[in-house]
């Protein structure tokens, strides 16, 4: 297996059996995403997660190992061959083995729908008919104007036709004998003008562009019923799987920043394509697209520079919301649709947390609500109709896997759900798909901390007992790990475990959270008890245990009728503005109504914080359910 230039390698792909030719220099990362190669990455290739590992036998046309390489790989596995994709140069044409853990290929479960509440139907799309007088030597008045005089009787004031449409008015109107409908945006901009009763509908699409997973629902706008819904993983986790790993690749990597827009936009357009091929729907038929996703994926999909976002003050390009041509975008759809970008919040909390708080309702609310979007980058939202108080919690990626030796995403073969015995410590686990596992996902990873401390395994910090001896608790070098899954359950052949570490990592990202709904609580002067809805919105959410959220202190000690999982609110809350036009002037004030706290900048942030490392928290009184629960314990 040679390359003809000598400056060049082939690399094949084991078990994909996929070749590709890369030049001499490039990492295996790379040539992964020459080659179209699905491969885990979540620190975007910095050589921080450990999750690219590769099996290369002959390493003679590779680099020497790396310094992250010696720190996050086992000297036994580096032994075996294994490598860092992205910490491997090539040097010469190699054959390299991605093994089951490290692929990309199963497919995510992606969550696609949400709490959807009732609203008037009033989209800025509209279509209308209109008859005009023929023009005469009595009536010589222009196209346009006659046009508009027409429009302005119905109602419609000040409407205008751009440059392009008005090249074509004159042929449109002859051919259709002045009898015509118009599409009409915002009741101002003609971008449409056809033949009356055409039978080809009017629709629009809303999309939730988030990072790891991109949501699109195809809506007839004379209806308001959703015709067709599509997801695809986000592109762009090629190049890290946490908004920081973009937002740097963006901004240091020569058309970083173009790559990324251009990665996003041509998924949108396959899933357009996608949607309107199952509906039966022309894409020149979709007039308006709507989109919400958090600042760093608002920006790069806009084209916005996202760098100074990572760094204080965290200040965003734009607040309210942004409206631009798709043909500017590279959007496959009617030329002359509007693409509205709904309006964020902050610098860390987008368009996405006001769609959520749009679709939930709590606005509008009486009650105290408290609202939480767990991700790499949670959105936690406390109050009602009076007042919205918001913040970001920076929780890291370890709910997705990261930094969790055995951590995965919510794939084909993760563990999602997971309960220990608490007599003989057996193991009881569910594998999505129902097939052998091949790690844990964010809700088993949950589950598993809040049933070890429920068993006595691990103390209120997290750290496994040294009194308590088990089958499953094996100690290494002075490091302790429980087994999930023997080797010969899985499809991996090795021990699925969670590791004292494991917990840490898990503990940390819980701070982050919990110790955010604390400062906004007292910001706000409401107690835990005072709480009369906790809605918990987004995939990680939906799949969550809330017992085991409560045991560890994720989530306050609220009664479990309280709590709702609302789902996706991002594509509702954006379908919802696409299909009413109040709606979106509601997000716009929302934007500017909800105030934020810099959790960082806050007095009580590192107190709440360190409190919150503790199971479920430092201040038990705060938990009554558990104390109750380890009272009752034998």
């Amino acid at each position: 297996m040679t390359s003809k230039d000598s400056r060049k390698a082939v690399i094949r792909f084991e078990p994909q059996g996929k070749r590709v030719e890369v030049e001499l220099g490039l990492t295996l990362l790379d040539s992964t995403r020459r080659a179209g190669v699905g491969i885990r990455s979540e620190c975007g290739g910095r050589g921080l997660c450990g999750k690219c590992l590769v099996v290369v036998e002959e390493q003679s046309n590779l680099s020497s190992p790396s310094t992250a390489e010696v720190r996050l790989i086992p000297s036994e596995k580096l032994r075996a061959g294994y490598r860092l994709a992205c910490q491997s140069i090539v040097r010469g044409s190699t054959t390299v083995w991605i093994p089951p853990e490290s692929r990309l290929e199963a497919r995510a479960r992606i969550l696609a729908e949400g709490l959807l509440r009732p609203f008037e139907l009033d989209p800025a799309i509209k279509r209308v008919h209109v008859t005009l007088s023929k023009p005469s030597l009595q009536d010589t008045t222009p196209d346009f104007e006659r046009l508009h005089s027409a429009l302005k009787k119905m109602g419609f004031e000040e409407v205008e036709v751009g440059h392009e449409l008005m090249q074509r008015l004159p042929i449109i109107l002859r051919k259709a004998d002045w009898d015509v409908d118009i599409v009409l945006w915002m009741d101002r901009e003609v971008i449409a003008v056809e033949k009356k009763g055409g039978e080809r509908g009017v629709y629009g699409v809303s999309i939730d562009i988030g990072t790891s997973k991109l949501v699109l629902h195809l809506v007839d706008l004379e209806s308001g019923k959703t015709v067709s819904i599509k997801t695809v993983e986000n592109p762009q986790m090629a190049y890290g799987e946490d908004v920081i790993s973009r937002i740097n690749y963006a901004a240091f990597k020569e058309g970083g920043l173009r790559r990324l827009q251009e990665l996003v936009i041509e998924a949108v357009n396959a899933l357009i394509k996608e949607a309107c091929r199952e509906a039966g729907v022309e894409q020149d038929r979709v007039f308006e697209v709507v989109i919400a996703g958090n600042t760093a994926m608002h920006h790069i999909f806009l084209g916005y520079p996202p760098r100074q976002l990572a760094v204080a003050p965290y200040v965003a390009v734009v607040r309210r919301s942004v409206n631009v041509k798709a043909k500017e975008l590279g959007i496959k759809v009617n030329k002359l649709a509007n693409v509205l970008a709904l309006p964020i919040v902050a610098g860390f909390v987008g368009a996405d947390a006001v769609a959520d708080v749009l679709a939930t309702g709590m606005y509008e609310a009486e009650d105290m609500c408290l609202l939480i979007d767990i991700g790499t980058n949670s959105e936690v939202f406390v109050g009602n109709e009076e007042d919205i108080i918001s913040c970001s919690c920076a929780a890291g990626p370890a709910f997705e896997g990261m930094h969790i030796e055995h951590g995965m995403k919510a794939v084909t073969g993760a563990i999602e759900k997971v309960r220990i015995d608490p007599k003989d410590y057996e193991v009881e686990y569910e594998t999505i798909g129902d097939v052998k596992p091949i790690g844990m996902c964010g809700s088993a990873i949950v589950d598993a901390v809040a049933e070890l401390f429920k068993c006595g395994l691990i103390d209120e910090r997290g750290h496994f007992k040294r009194d308590v001896s088990a089958r499953r608790l094996l100690r290494e070098g002075g490091a302790s790990k429980f087994v999930i899954a023997w080797r010969d359950e899985s499809a991996i052949g090795r021990d699925i475990t969670i590791s004292e570490k494991d917990v840490q990592e898990i503990l940390l990202a819980k701070a982050a959270i919990r110790s955010g709904i604390a400062i906004l609580m007292k910001e706000k002067g409401v107690r835990e008890e005072e709480i009369d809805h906790l809605y918990i919105a987004g995939a990680f959410g939906e799949y969550l245990n809330p017992q085991s959220a409560l045991f560890i202190g994720l989530i306050p000690d609220v009664p479990l009728n309280r709590i709702s999982f609302v789902g996706n609110t991002a594509i509702i809350g954006a379908k919802m503005c696409l299909l009413s036009r109040s709606m979106r002037r509601i997000a716009d004030e929302l934007s500017q109504k909800i105030r934020y706290v810099e959790l960082t900048a806050h007095p009580d942030f590192h107190r709440e914080f360190v409190d919150a490392l503790f199971i479920p928290h430092r201040d038990l009184s705060r938990y009554p359910t558990v104390m109750k629960y380890i009272s009752q314990k034998p």
